[in-house]
């Protein structure tokens, strides 16, 4: 079976570790819904937090939510500097890798609570 890349992105409100949950199950919840996921089919996730989160590993929301059999990792978001449009504070991002037949173009992304600025393409491609 294929194993296709879903994206998404969130902004915790603060750097704890309630917010950095609440805003990565929002996300997860967000990518679930839109791709009707089964955590049975994830291959992994794959987050990235910018240096602002430390509270919390994002991939403990994961757990919280119960892909308790999912292969989860966590690393550091490269440090562009606060110049680049991309590089925003307190910021989550995640790679899901599922096993679907479904293609690639059928997977939808989600970017949340101001994130939507990393991917300004997205809006280029929906005018």
């Amino acid at each position: 079976m294929p194993v296709r890349g879903i994206r998404g992105a969130t902004t915790a409100s603060e750097n704890t570790a309630e917010a950095i949950n609440e805003a990565t199950e929002d996300l997860l919840r967000q990518l679930t819904a839109l791709n009707d996921l089964d955590p049975n089919e994830i291959a992994c996730v794959y987050f990235t937090s910018t240096s602002d989160l430390d509270a919390e590993f994002p991939a403990h929301a994961a757990r919280r939510l119960g892909w308790t059999q999912v292969a989860l990792l966590c690393g550091p978001e490269i440090n562009v500097g606060s110049h680049n449009p991309r590089a925003i504070p307190k910021c989550i991002r995640v790679l899901i890798l599922y096993n679907t037949p479904r293609p690639q173009t059928s997977m939808r992304f989600a970017y949340l609570r101001g994130a939507e600025a990393i991917r300004v393409d997205l809006e280029a491609s929906r005018s």
